[in-house]
């Protein structure tokens, strides 16, 4: 066994951990990096501030344990578009995946079927925050900054070019929206539909499993480890977190209740049907034979935060709100949809608002809160429903530390849900690959630690109806989104 350090480069907090060699936790640490909201609904990052974090957290780690680890093992958040020179350096500002300057686009190729020729070759969707309509935007506007480039890549083989001296792209980051998942390899039509096809120079080849890099001395310098350590870049965390929390079988699944809402399914198979709903994607995982469905939608935990902003409420009330109020809100309903940059799971919508109806003067500040988690957990039902679960699921996040909203999601999902102890399984799904990587660890044993929330039949007929309203409400907007008479206003 080796002792790991996993990193993972999160949208707004850098998080590492120790583990050690039986890879139980040792310590760990987390350092918030600037995420700037521009107009535009443009969303963007300092590379360099991202890089300074990941430095932070891994020597004050390493401080805490009093002992450098054997290994680096590095995740993060996927999509948006990382631009860099030959030397790893950014040529502008990280483009979020939550950024929005690309929704017009992404409206107008939803309606001219480019979205839907390029998922015949990819089975994947796209979003305003993806590469596709990114780097078709930049055509347009910013040429200069495609000249400057050697690399569009993402977050995770950014540091790790910056740390290893290497370009190393994770199957799984390369999956949206231009990889045939089946392949491992880029669907030139898939290029030649987004107008980007003269851009495929920048796209780096995705590495094969099991790759290893080592740190040079800049990547030595700035963590206080020892040059040549070995350093595993990927994958990106939403398959980390699948394999963190122990989904091993086809049809097991896993919802991550973060910023993003994100549902995946372990599959044995890719079906690209060209007739299906152009949205998701299939991630390549380290296993051969192996993918994730995943349909991760815009907005988590963060449409619980603007409520509780809503309600002038903290994190630490929310149980005491759900508390407060009955399933079914006292009758508030809401839509979930508040990122500028609309939906991308299990629809690709960049107009999609949200909503709250309802209200009268005898509403108070409890149902709207539950109200808020309600759509949210329906929304996941959706978005599971749609990946094709059928099997176990795990659900972890920052939302998991809500008693109740946990216990809500299981009575609306109608099954067992299982919560991993362990806090960063992110960080401890990429630990696990790179033990797998470095031959130190033959696979997966025993399931990770958890406690499970069974589902309440009493709430569940209650939410059954509460889910179907949903879907009917959800149809209704959809048909006024797409309609003529229907502007996008950004900030």
């Amino acid at each position: 066994m080796t002792s790991v350090l996993g990193v993972d480069v999160g949208t707004s907090v850098t998080k590492a951990v120790l583990f050690d060699e039986a890879g139980s936790e040792i310590a760990s640490a987390a350092r918030r990096s600037r995420l700037e909201r521009l107009s535009g609904g443009r969303v963007e990052q300092d590379p360099d501030d991202v890089v300074a974090s990941v430095g932070a957290v891994v020597r004050e780690v390493v401080a805490s344990a009093g002992r450098a680890p054997d290994a680096l093992a590095l995740t993060g958040q996927g999509d948006g578009l990382w631009l860099r020179d030959e030397d790893g350096r950014a040529v502008r500002p990280a483009i979020s995946w939550m950024d929005a300057r690309a929704s017009d686009l992404v409206t107008r190729w939803l309606a001219d079927g480019t979205i839907r020729r390029a998922y015949g070759y990819t089975g994947s969707g796209m979003f305003p925050g993806c590469h596709g309509p990114l780097l078709n935007w930049l055509q347009e506007y910013e040429p200069s900054a495609l000249d400057r480039a050697a690399v569009a890549g993402y977050c995770v083989d950014a540091v790790a070019q910056r740390l290893t001296g290497r370009v190393c792209l994770d199957a799984s980051d390369a999956t949206l929206p231009f990889l045939d998942p089946r392949t491992r390899s880029y669907a030139p039509g898939a290029l030649a539909a987004c107008g980007v096809a003269d851009q495929v120079r920048l796209l780096p080849q995705p590495a094969a499993p099991g790759t290893v890099l080592g740190l040079d001395a800049t990547g030595a310098g700035l963590l206080g480890l020892p040059e040549g350590l070995p350093v595993v870049a990927g994958p990106y965390d939403l398959p980390a977190c699948a394999i963190g929390s122990g989904v091993r079988e086809p049809g097991d699944g896993l919802l991550i209740l973060g910023t993003t809402l994100a549902s995946q399914v372990l599959t044995d198979r890719v079906e690209l049907d060209p007739a299906a709903e152009p949205a998701g994607m299939w991630l390549c995982t380290p296993v051969p034979g192996r993918w994730l469905r995943a349909m991760p939608a815009m907005v988590g935990t963060a449409a619980l935060e603007w409520v509780l902003g809503l309600v002038g409420a903290g994190t630490d009330d929310v149980d005491g709100l759900l508390a407060a109020s009955p399933p079914g809100a006292r009758g508030v309903t809401a839509l979930p949809f508040l990122s500028e940059a609309g939906e991308r799971a299990p629809f690709v919508e960049p107009a999609a608002h949200g909503r709250l109806d309802g209200l009268s003067l005898a509403t108070g500040p409890a149902d709207v809160v539950r109200a808020v988690c309600e759509a949210v957990a329906y929304a996941a039902r959706h978005c599971l429903e749609t990946a094709g679960l059928t099997g176990t699921l795990a659900l972890c996040g920052g939302g998991t530390r809500s008693v109740l909203w946990a216990q809500l999601i299981a009575d609306v999902l109608g099954v067992p849900v299982r919560i991993p102890e362990a806090e960063q399984v992110g960080a401890a799904g990429v630990a696990a690959v790179a033990r797998m990587s470095l031959g130190t660890d033959p696979g997966p044993g025993a399931l990770p630690g958890h406690r499970t929330v069974d589902p309440r039949p009493a709430a569940g007929a209650r939410y059954e109806a509460g889910y179907a309203r949903y879907r009917d409400e959800l149809a209704i907007v959809r048909a006024r989104w797409g309609g003529p008479d229907f502007t996008v206003h950004h900030r």
